[in-house]
């Protein structure tokens, strides 16, 4: 099975301008993901998606090369990321080159390990459409809406009648791992995907940076590790 390591990084954050390439620690938030990747795979086999030459630049800085730039069309933000995927899979299909299935590795996921990519690998199939991480939900059954008289509704029959701890455990995308049966997104669309199984990942691990404040949690737990190791030694 023929794998391509894809890291989708547009120019265009509004959270956090230009985050992709600011630094975190001592290295550019992408380049986590690129020294992930590369535990996994040989840099042939890994792409960084991007729209953006500062990013290019960085990324060949650190001695991957970027393959090709992403059109305008794939960098707004209503670009589809089956689309990128797509269009990624195009350009080496259009060179001979084919892929079998897409590891998505998204540059705001600094924490992840080349272990979780690993047991995540264990758990994919080619019957699957895709194996992706997630994290347990903070909230189940103490889900309320706004009803159109203004009155809080509970989104389950039973509200909050139900103890949490009694409750089935629900789960949530944390953004950091996909793996994607591409004749699957090709023939069915994300949006078609019926197969799919979790891989869970640990709130430690599953930091998502979408946010300042996410950014400022992101560097303590990067300044707790350097202080753990400075101990260590």
């Amino acid at each position: 099975m023929k794998c391509l390591y894809l890291i989708p990084a547009r120019g265009g954050s509004k959270g956090i301008p230009h985050k992709n390439i600011r630094k975190l620690g001592d290295k550019p938030l992408i380049g986590y993901s690129v020294d992930i990747a590369r535990q996994m795979a040989v840099d042939e086999d890994i792409c960084v998606s991007t729209d953006d030459r500062e990013i290019l630049d960085a990324v060949k800085n650190m001695g991957l090369d970027v393959p090709f730039l992403r059109p305008e069309a794939l960098a707004t933000d209503t670009a589809s990321t089956s689309d990128v995927i797509c269009h990624a899979l195009a350009f080496y299909e259009n060179r001979g080159i084919h892929y079998d299935c897409t590891v998505l590795l998204q540059p705001t996921s600094p924490f992840r390990r080349a272990s979780h990519i690993q047991e995540a690998m264990g758990m994919y199939c080619e019957d699957l459409d895709m194996v992706v991480s997630v994290k347990p939900a903070p909230v189940s059954v103490n889900l309320f809406y706004e009803d159109k008289e203004g009155d809080l509704t509970p989104v389950f029959s039973h509200g909050g009648g139900v103890r949490r701890q009694d409750a089935a455990p629900f789960y949530e995308y944390n953004g950091s791992l996909y793996i994607i049966n591409n004749d699957s997104l090709v023939k069915k669309g994300w949006s078609g995907f019926t197969k799919i199984r979790k891989y869970v990942m640990p709130d430690m691990y599953s930091v998502d940076i979408d946010t300042e404040l996410d950014w400022m949690f992101a560097e303590f737990l990067i300044d707790r590790e350097a202080r753990r190791v400075k101990r260590a030694l």
